[in-house]
């Protein structure tokens, strides 16, 4: 009973300061409600900054005329692709390198090479290879979420008490029934910390490539609101995109949820 109240409480919370947020953007962007402070004219305080009324008017109208929906179905197909090739490749990679100290220590300088470039200047590059469809999307996606999954996977293989590997070894476990019982058991948590982030990651990668270069998708439709100078567009194309990526994100904690039932909870272990 005190752990749900105290969670009503937080959402609770969480709501007032969403209210708060959008209330101080309404009277900051409304002509009316203050005298010029940052800006000579009150509208441009609106025209710089949208209006939340206007916004959300902005996503009813393409919500309910069904305008956004084909663009919105390729953004998230672009960004379901990337995060699942870009998590499994992650998570494939992580744990051979882990495994393997001799291939790990050949290849440790060009991956820290690859993960210092800035995987942004690859869309162009990738836009070239493979066009201005879905595959340069996914391709730029795919780099930047690789890299939090290898690096977690990495870490939480290499993590594993050698105490336990022993332990498992005396016992006649071999290398198949380790790598299933130990180290991806011990992997995953670090890999589910390392997915909520690659969520958003996975969501930059489409929309930056749309952004650069394509017909279709909600980075499409900033990108042709920003060339007309509609401010509201573009913060309601920016709204929908949090949305979804929250979307996504609160799947991710259900699936930790249900995978990760073994894993004790704070506080658990204390009390054993």
């Amino acid at each position: 009973m005190r752990n749900s109240s105290s969670t009503r409480l937080l959402r609770l919370w969480q709501v007032l300061l969403l209210v708060a947020f959008l209330a101080f953007w309404y009277v900051a962007t409304s002509p009316t409600l203050l005298p010029p402070v940052y800006f000579d004219d009150p509208n441009k305080a609106a025209f710089f900054f949208g209006e939340p009324l206007k916004v959300f008017e902005r996503i009813w109208e393409w919500f309910t005329s069904g305008s956004i929906y084909a663009h919105l179905w390729v953004t998230l197909v672009e960004t379901a692709l990337a995060f699942v090739i870009g998590t499994a490749s992650g998570l494939a990679m992580g744990l051979w390198l882990a495994l393997a100290p001799t291939a790990s220590a050949l290849l440790d300088p060009y991956i820290k090479a690859l993960n210092s470039m800035p995987r942004v200047i690859l869309a162009p590059i990738f836009a070239v290879w493979f066009g201005l469809d879905i595959g340069s999307k996914v391709a730029l996606g795919v780099t930047l979420v690789f890299f939090i999954v290898f690096f977690n996977v990495y870490q939480g293989v290499r993590e594993v008490s050698f105490t336990v590997v022993a332990n498992a070894r005396i016992l006649g476990a071999n290398d198949r029934q380790l790598l299933r019982h130990v180290y991806i058991p011990s992997a995953m948590s670090w890999v589910f910390a390392s997915l909520h982030n690659s969520v958003g990651l996975a969501f930059v990668g489409a929309v930056v490539g749309e952004y650069l270069g394509s017909s279709r998708g909600v980075g499409y439709l900033i990108l042709q609101a920003e060339g007309t100078f509609d401010i509201n567009a573009v913060f309601a194309g920016i709204v929908v995109l949090t949305a979804f990526a929250l979307l996504l994100d609160w799947a991710v904690t259900l699936a930790e949820r249900r995978l990760l039932v073994w894993q004790p909870r704070g506080g658990e272990t204390e009390k054993i």
